[in-house]
């Protein structure tokens, strides 16, 4: 259906993904759909919510894994400023923790990137009507796998731990001794049943508990 002839109330869509064809592509094929249209395109978490404030969408399509701000991180801002936009998260990544905390922001939706588009139109079209919309499959994965056993400071500190991180920097960067940082690290690794903090922060990556 030509553009002209689109419904006067069409679902108005942000997109935050940062590789370019992606949202391009993402943006051409919900285009074509006769009742959404795209009014604002971001690659940054950070962008996500002045976007949001700016053009008033209906539903923000949000990557998790972004520059500046996690999409998950950007979907709990908006749950604040901007409780009229309904979140619905996209992502290459079905990790069963990313979905927990997905919800636990407020998100109205999770699926991943493999799906048709007639299948994202409709899901958009679903959770502006109050509906949350997940994918089965990753559903499933996320009841079997449980709840993240690692605390909001366990996690800080295995994100810290990126890059060759040492204990003093770690120490430094969240104000914690370092025996306290240290008893953070043994704790997370023994929860994640690692050998090391380097291990530890990639299971707990690999499961979407960071």
């Amino acid at each position: 259906m030509p553009r002209d002839h689109r419904p006067a109330k069409s679902v108005r869509v942000l997109l935050a993904e940062d590789q370019k064809m992606m949202r391009g592509a993402l943006a051409l094929l919900l285009g074509m759909e006769p009742d959404i249209e795209v009014v604002a395109q971001v690659s940054a978490g950070d962008e996500i919510v002045d976007a949001v404030l700016a053009g008033r969408p209906d539903v923000a399509l949000l990557d998790i894994e972004l520059p500046g701000m996690s999409g998950l991180d950007a979907a709990a801002e908006l749950r604040e400023q901007a409780p009229d936009c309904r979140v619905l998260i996209l992502t290459t990544f079905g990790r069963p923790g990313y979905l927990r905390r997905a919800m636990e922001a407020g998100a109205a939706g999770f699926l991943v990137k493999d799906g048709p588009v007639e299948e994202l139109a409709e899901a958009i079209r679903r959770v502006l009507t109050g509906e949350t919309v997940i994918d089965p499959a990753l559903a499933a994965a996320a009841l079997s796998a449980g709840p993240n056993p690692l605390t909001a400071r366990e996690c800080d500190v295995l994100k810290a731990s990126a890059d060759g991180a040492t204990v003093a920097d770690i120490a430094g960067k969240l104000h914690l001794s370092e025996s306290t940082v240290r008893n953070y690290l043994s704790s997370a690794i023994g929860k994640t049943g690692t050998r090391n903090r380097m291990e530890a922060m990639r299971e707990a990556r690999q499961q979407g508990w960071l």
